[in-house]
């Protein structure tokens, strides 16, 4: 399967599996998971025809390990508008975490902090490499500091996703580092 093949497959996946089920006939059970021959099926009748192999070729090799494959069945990993609960325990989140963003959204950020927007959960990087390339999706990357281990011993909840994205509710302004000039 060629890369632009791919991506198509992958966009395809994460509309479905993270946002709009219901646009393609699909219920996704409480922790977001499909059996694979479901979503297959529902897709080829709505006109997107994809093959068992070339779903196991995108979830093997996506970057971000965006999905999941448990058995017969697939879920995205976190990212859902939907909802969903992905059942992760609270996980302690190293000292720093990183969040990717433009310089457009920083006087709201400093207002308000991170929220959540149209997702369940603020996703935070491990690395700043990582919150750059989610930076970059949208322009120019700012890369913000996050004081997870304050934020951590003042009671705030973390959780990670199988692929290594932390989330929390929300975090506030002050356990924000902005770089120098922004």
């Amino acid at each position: 399967m060629d890369e632009r093949r791919t991506v198509k497959v992958s966009k395809y996946l994460s509309k479905h599996l993270r946002h709009q089920p219901e646009r393609i006939g699909l219920t996704l059970d409480e922790a977001g998971w499909v059996e694979i021959d479901t979503l297959i099926a529902a897709a080829t009748a709505h006109g997107f025809r994809f093959t068992r192999d070339e779903l196991d070729q995108v979830v093997a090799t996506n970057d971000k390990r965006r999905f999941a494959v448990e058995g017969t069945r697939i879920r995205a990993s976190q990212g859902h508008s939907v909802e969903v609960d992905l059942g992760l325990a609270p996980a302690t989140p190293p000292v720093r975490l990183y969040h990717g963003t433009v310089a457009r959204s920083l006087s709201a950020i400093r207002a308000e902090g991170l929220r959540p927007m149209n997702r369940h959960a603020v996703h935070l990087s491990p690395d700043q490499e990582t919150a750059t390339r989610v930076g970059a999706r949208r322009g120019r990357p700012v890369v913000l500091t996050v004081d997870a281990d304050a934020m951590h011993r003042d009671g705030h909840v973390f959780h990670v996703s199988a692929n290594g994205v932390w989330l929390t509710e929300a975090v506030p302004a002050r356990y924000l580092r902005f770089p120098e000039g922004h």
